[in-house]
């Protein structure tokens, strides 16, 4: 390895260490959430809120980042979500009731730029044929943040129930869900700090007509007789850059750019429809659904980490060997059969109370539920209805995952196996590639505002998808909301076979050329 590849993957690393804390900011939650909901008494549209408050900021976000690093540069953009992470971490952790913590969260939310800012510096310093595994050290890192937030949220659960000690006197115990979000503090500090040793991105440098100061970032990255030829190659493909917002947006939906413009937006779209952010969001809460227990569904949302992290590895490995196109189709299949799976299994379930299973209720409780002993239903609605019936909707919620494994009767291992593979099928496919692909297919000068327009509709349906999960399990139940998702993901592998082209191996402005030429025809 060279000093200047060396150098490069220093840079990415460190550049995606935001990726890390977009991971671990985004799946905390789904630790925290139960806590939160007892303890504030949310209803399922308040716990929507809570897990998607930063998403909805997002969308904000979205349309902002990248077009303002356009204008003050990639680096001093990523310094300031690094620092908005910071805040959010620190208020989230001291938050004082449901709206702080939502406006805490949604602090948090604005820095989720950083998830098109990164892919956007990191394809501009890449060389064409290591750009897609450079720019999926993000994803990486994405997904080494939500095992690790995963990881963390089961050994502070796990300290909390053994208690004691030095446990009590830190209040981890009492304050589970503080802790859970405060370990977020750690890496946004690592990344404010580090972030202020990375160079800008020469081709913004040379966009903004610093063609000088450009070269000599290009000199620590490229051989010296690549300099000028870069240099040139950007130079010829941003004339018009100069011009202002407005010219640039028309640019933007214009004919011209009219296919990238589809491929991106189709993408995006796929990227969240299909549900990954509802699984990562929301994983420890979906396997108590499965009547594992509160315990062993921490355990098993640590799985859903590892298989991330593994697969992520795997996308890598094949991105710039066999391609971006092949990826996304195989992907978007495991996608389909996954969640298919998943919802059979819950379809399977059937849920009844029998006398064993309320001598291991409280006596009081157990009297309570008493009228729907030894019945059996069908689905977990009806479940849920009745005993919601019996007890009232807070004492319901409060024990919600006891009562489900009491009752519950279908093979947990079909939905383990059902989520997993869907999240095996996403990391390897749909998380990695969705990125590389933004920031190879529009224009140098263009790229910001159209990831913008991209990053504010996929935004936009994360949004939808973690706000009315709860709502969903509520209205269609456990099997009825997989089998949704298993539909979008096959309508989506459609469109990505019709319209998607494969990008590797070619420099941006080589693509540029290449999908803006009216004369060309892809499929």
């Amino acid at each position: 390895m060279t000093t200047q590849t060396r150098h490069l993957f220093l840079i990415a690393i460190v550049v995606s260490l935001g990726g890390f804390v977009f991971g671990f900011d985004a799946s905390v939650i789904s630790g925290v959430v139960g806590f939160v909901s007892r303890e504030y008494q949310l209803d399922v549209w308040q716990e929507g809120l809570v897990v998607s408050a930063p998403t909805l900021a997002a969308i904000l976000a979205s349309l902002t980042v990248v077009p303002f690093s356009d204008v003050v540069g990639r680096k001093r953009m990523l310094l300031i979500v690094a620092v908005l992470y910071l805040v959010s971490a620190v208020w989230a952790a001291f938050a004082t009731g449901f709206i702080t913590l939502v406006l805490a969260r949604a602090v948090g939310g604005l820095a989720f730029g950083s998830l098109m800012i990164t892919p956007v510096y990191v394809a501009e310093i890449a060389p064409a044929g290591q750009r897609g595994v450079l720019v999926s050290i993000n994803q990486m890192n994405i997904v080494v943040g939500l095992s690790a937030a995963y990881f963390s949220n089961y050994l502070l659960s796990a300290l909390a129930a053994r208690g004691g000690g030095w446990v009590s006197s830190l209040g981890i115990d009492m304050w589970t869900w503080r802790w859970m979000l405060g370990m977020e503090i750690i890496p946004a500090l690592a990344w404010v700090l580090l972030l202020r040793f990375i160079p800008e991105s020469p081709r913004w440098l040379i966009v903004h007509n610093r063609p000088d100061e450009a070269r000599a970032v290009l000199r620590r990255l490229v051989p010296a007789e690549e300099i000028g030829p870069q240099v040139a190659a950007v130079q010829a493909a941003t004339r018009d850059a100069g011009a202002g917002a407005g010219p640039r947006l028309s640019q933007v939906f214009s004919r011209k750019l009219r296919y990238v413009m589809l491929i991106g937006l189709v993408v995006g779209v796929a990227q969240q429809i299909t549900g990954i952010n509802a699984v990562f969001f929301f994983a420890t809460s979906i396997f108590e659904q499965s009547g594992v227990g509160t315990d062993a569904a921490f355990v098993q949302a640590v799985w859903v980490g590892l298989i991330n992290v593994v697969f992520t590895i795997v996308a890598m490995m094949l991105i710039d060997r066999i391609g971006r196109r092949p990826l996304l189709l195989g992907g978007l299949a495991g996608v389909v059969i996954s969640l298919g799976l998943a919802g059979w299994g819950f379809h399977q379930a059937t849920y009844r109370l029998d006398s064993a299973a309320l001598q291991r209720l409280e006596p009081a409780l157990a009297t309570r539920l008493a009228p729907i002993v030894d019945r059996v239903f069908t689905s977990d609605l009806d479940f849920k209805r009745a005993a919601r019936g019996e007890l009232g909707t807070d004492d319901f919620k409060r024990h919600e995952g006891r009562l489900i494994q009491a009752a519950i009767r279908l093979n947990p291992f079909v939905v383990l196996a059902g989520i997993l593979g869907f999240v095996a099928a996403f990391a390897v496919s749909l998380g990695p590639v969705m990125w590389v692909v933004l920031s190879e297919i529009f224009p140098n000068h263009l790229r910001g505002l159209a990831m913008a327009a991209v990053g504010f509709l996929n935004a936009g349906v994360s949004f939808m998808v973690q706000f009315l999960f709860p709502w969903e399990l509520a209205t269609l139940g456990n099997a009825g909301t997989f089998f949704l998702y298993a539909a979008f993901g096959l309508v989506f592998f459609g469109l990505v076979a019709l319209i998607m082209p494969e990008t590797k191996g070619r420099t941006l402005e080589e693509l540029e050329g290449e999908l803006t030429a009216p004369r060309v025809r892809h499929g």
